[in-house]
């Protein structure tokens, strides 16, 4: 089981996506973003850490969204999404293909990673 954090960041009544890059697993699929928390940090700093590092911003980390757990062919995750804010910075591509900020009712029109299915569902049920 592998702990993986993600980010729901919400503005202007829109939330931010991303596109994986084609070389990783689930290529080109769209995401939240975040990754996989590392030894000795909590789930809050990975996803600091991460949004650092594949946005280049500052997040202040809000309450849980959803937690789940989905299993791939290649591996088994628990991802916790969080809400979160940008305090600093603008959004860069510095690890993805591409990013989105993009209403709800805009969800079908992207292919997401099978572990967010669930995630999307409560957001069309429900709304930010």
């Amino acid at each position: 089981m592998t702990e993986v954090v993600a980010a729901l960041i919400c503005q202007d009544h829109r939330f931010l996506i991303c596109q994986r890059p084609s070389h990783k697993a689930r290529g080109l699929l769209w995401e939240f973003v975040g990754g996989k928390r590392e030894n000795g940090e909590s789930k809050e700093e990975a996803l600091i850490r991460e949004c650092r590092e594949e946005l280049g911003v500052m997040v202040e980390v809000g309450e849980v969204y959803m937690e789940l757990s989905h299993v791939y062919p290649d591996i088994t995750i628990e991802l916790t999404l969080y809400k979160a804010k940008i305090i600093q910075g603008t959004p860069q591509l510095l690890e993805h293909n591409d990013l989105r900020w993009i209403q709800v009712a805009q969800i079908p029109r992207f292919n997401f990673c099978p572990a967010d299915e669930e995630i999307l569902e409560r957001l069309m049920e429900q709304g930010l």
